[in-house]
């Protein structure tokens, strides 16, 4: 239910008519995070003697409450953490129920966007359960106390997520338990008023309590079972106990005197360091980085990227081409030589010889870092909210493919190819550099290719980088692009044969937000993204 806001409250213009600037946050200590309640639950733990993991677990199960218009307990998730001595990559993404075949798709019309038949198993409890298991100081009970604090007490919605939540509610409104939860009154909150979610605290203590059994082999999961055999959906108390998160490392790529690393597939990181790969094949770095020379390089290499990325990715253990072979150095340098340095191309995939999401960082002073990132994919999700319990569930089935022999086709306990992806940057000598990400379904493999080569190529400072206006590779010779960008930039791209749409007032959906926190000698350089309300807090 909601509370009143203060008289005024509602009344207030929350336009930003504006241009502002922001300093980048420095600490030996920090969090930067897309909810600065998020942020300051993960500082609590940091400053109550926790690490960085303990930090971003805080953080992540925070955003569950106060963002739910990207993220949700029934999310999915994924994490690179360097632990002081090496990189570990976790992969928490969720498998399809086994019931789940092209046939039983095709009876139904095909894989929908919303509803129990949008739903695999949830996976983002089982990170925070994994890394807090393996890396945290704190007990894991303990790092769910902000979050719970939050969903009983209730918080103010912020303007910009007050504005996505409205949308979520017109789309997602009808979905099975989902008004219970989120429309207290038939509608979506506003900004400024409070929510609370008596629900959400009591799962988030369950989970807390039970470090997450009762999730996946418990009261909540035979709740969630229940309900999704009541809506038509095909998810069992099976599909819930035999999931598991997965320890996978990562997939690394040379790009200046940097290395980039990634989850592996099924995520679309592999995308990114592809694009890096070919912009280091074609030279990328002789011009300014806002020159249409730059600009145009890196829209080329990631068409090539995302060409190769919906044609093989998959749940590794389908795919028929390796991750290395995507990257090996002679197929970069024979895709780059693909790039037209003076006209847009439509390019198709490569065939390699064989041979509106959440994202975090948290870093301190023991030299931890964590590259972190959460997601119901499209806004809400499925828009399923299990009833009496806060659990909204992601809708990430509809990142199947119903083409019969695609590496990604629908099929039973499988994961779906995935868009949400933590990044990670080393220096050539093996130590840390940079733990970074973009929110936005298949933005954020374009974005983290901008991050990279704004701040590893060209030395711009985190908050700079998030800050700046981003491109965004549409389809064909498509690209959409942010206000700000050069005019006679954009004109010279239009005359190379791009299709370039500027879209004014779209860059919180459309363009994602970035969050960086840089390692420069002993104290970490953070920025958040104005796109969303990112905000980093330090000590």
């Amino acid at each position: 239910m909601t509370q009143a806001p203060p008289p005024n409250a509602t009344a207030l213009d929350w336009g930003q008519p504006y241009a502002s600037q922001r300093s980048p946050v420095m600490g030996r200590n920090i969090v930067s995070a897309s909810q600065p309640l998020a942020a300051q639950a993960g500082l609590r733990m940091l400053m109550a003697g926790g690490n960085a993991v303990d930090a971003a677990i805080a953080t992540a199960m925070a955003l569950t409450v106060v963002e739910p218009t990207g993220c949700g307990i029934g999310s999915d998730g994924f994490a690179i953490v360097w632990d002081g001595k090496e990189l570990h990559g976790l992969n928490a993404s969720g498998r399809s129920p086994a019931a789940w075949t092209p046939e039983y798709f095709a009876q139904r019309g095909g894989i929908p966007e919303s509803g129990w038949n949008a739903v695999t198993v949830p996976g983002a409890v089982s990170a925070w359960v994994a890394l807090s298991k393996r890396l945290g100081k704190l007990p894991f009970a303990q790092l769910a106390q902000p979050a719970i604090e939050y969903a009983r007490g209730g918080f103010p919605v912020s303007p910009i997520i007050a504005t996505q939540w409205a949308l979520g509610a017109d789309r997602l409104g009808a979905q099975p338990g989902f008004a219970e939860c989120f429309m207290p009154g038939g509608r979506a909150p506003r900004a400024g008023e409070i929510f609370r979610s008596e629900a959400h605290a009591r799962t988030l203590e369950l989970i807390a309590d039970t470090s997450g059994e009762a999730f996946y082999r418990g009261t909540l999961a035979r709740q969630m079972a229940a309900h999704a055999q009541a809506n038509g959906g095909a998810m069992t108390e099976d599909d819930l106990a035999s999931h598991q998160a997965d320890w996978v490392g990562t997939v690394s790529q040379p790009f200046g005197d940097a290395v980039v690393h990634e989850i592996p597939p099924n995520g679309q990181g592999i995308a990114a360091l592809i694009a890096l790969g070919l912009l280091d094949a074609v030279g990328i770095g002789t011009r300014p980085v806002d020159d249409v020379e730059t600009v145009h390089a890196s829209i080329e290499a990631m068409k090539l990227a995302l060409a190769d990325l919906y044609e093989h990715n998959a749940d590794i253990d389908a795919m028929r081409v390796a991750p290395r072979d995507l990257l090996d150095p002679a197929y970069l340098r024979e895709r780059a030589l693909r790039i037209d340095p003076a006209r847009a191309g439509d390019p198709g995939h490569g065939a390699p010889r064989r041979g509106g999401t959440v994202y975090l960082a948290a870093a301190d002073a023991s030299g931890m870092m964590v590259s972190f990132i959460q997601s119901n994919y499209m806004g809400f999700g499925s828009g399923v909210v299990v009833p009496g319990t806060g659990i909204s569930l992601q809708n990430r089935g509809h990142g199947f493919s119903l083409v019969p022999g695609h590496a990604n086709e629908v099929g039973p306990r499988k994961r779906p190819s995935h868009t949400i992806i933590p990044a990670f940057a080393m220096h050539a000598d093996g130590t840390p550099r940079m733990a970074f990400g973009v929110m936005g379904g298949p933005m954020q493999s374009q974005g983290h290719v901008q991050m990279a080569l704004r701040v590893l190529r060209y030395g711009q400072n985190p908050q700079a980088a998030a800050d700046a206006p981003r491109w965004r590779v549409t389809g064909g010779r498509g690209v959409a692009v942010e206000p700000g960008f050069d005019p006679a930039v954009l004109a010279e791209l239009r005359a190379r044969g791009h299709e370039v749409t500027v879209e004014s007032g779209h860059g919180v959906f459309a363009f994602g937000g970035a969050q960086l926190v840089l390692r420069e000698g002993g104290i970490y350089i953070a920025g958040s993204d104005p796109r969303k309300d990112g905000h980093a807090a330090a000590f």
